[in-house]
């Protein structure tokens, strides 16, 4: 290697340095102030970069947001989609199975606090975000895992042990029973009513797909 390709080198892992850096402080910002209320400052600071440095990478604040909820979205729906594989590519017992899975999804993610505050904010000031951002997290993040457990329990009903028309629309109902998503009504829940919730989630999806 050339002490050219020496310097190109050690140029681009600087680059991606800096925009390792720039997402991971405008995560933190997003996510503590919303959308709206982030400054390119306050991310450029919390970063340890400057503004210009920011404005190199990321053309504006709706581009570098768009980016930021994109690559969360993909960590946070390639670790659901894991806890989805591992309750349900093998399935011996169909009720107890799903429980199982209801009570993982439903466990908190601590690695991924920051993306479940930013989705908040996302919720909170929806009206204010650009729609192209909107839909690139949901295309990400939740269509997708809505995609992969449809895909498991359409693999179910084949084996004869659910009835569905609509797997997508299945997989909406399951999350949407067993989900309890007011974080401050979840505070006020024990482990045990949490897994009683999961379990009664469970049981109404059964009665509306078991043929």
């Amino acid at each position: 290697m050339t002490r050219d390709d020496a310097a190109s080198t050690r140029s681009r892992a600087g680059l991606a340095d800096k925009r390792r850096a720039i997402l991971a402080g405008a995560l933190a910002v997003f996510a503590r102030d919303g959308y709206s209320r982030a400054s390119i400052d306050a991310i450029a600071a919390t970063a340890g970069v400057s503004t210009r440095t920011i404005y190199n990478h990321f053309h504006c604040k709706a581009d570098l947001f768009e980016v930021v909820i994109q690559e969360s979205a993909t960590r946070v729906a390639e670790a659901q989609i894991a806890i989805i594989d591992r309750h349900l590519s093998k399935v011996t017992e169909l009720e107890s199975d799903l429980i199982e899975l209801g009570r993982a999804w439903t466990t908190p993610m601590p690695d991924y606090a920051e993306h479940f505050a930013l989705v908040r904010q996302i919720n909170a000031e929806v009206e204010h975000i650009p729609r192209t951002a909107i839909e690139a997290w949901q295309e990400t993040g939740p269509l997708r895992v809505r995609r992969e457990l449809a895909r498991h329990l359409q693999q179910l009903a084949n084996r004869g042990l659910l009835r569905i028309d609509d797997p997508d629309r299945a997989a909406l109902h399951f999350a949407q029973l067993i989900s309890i998503p007011n974080p401050a009504y979840r505070g006020t829940l024990s482990a045990e009513e949490i897994a009683e919730v999961v379990s009664a989630g469970v049981r109404v999806f059964l009665h509306g797909y078991v043929g």
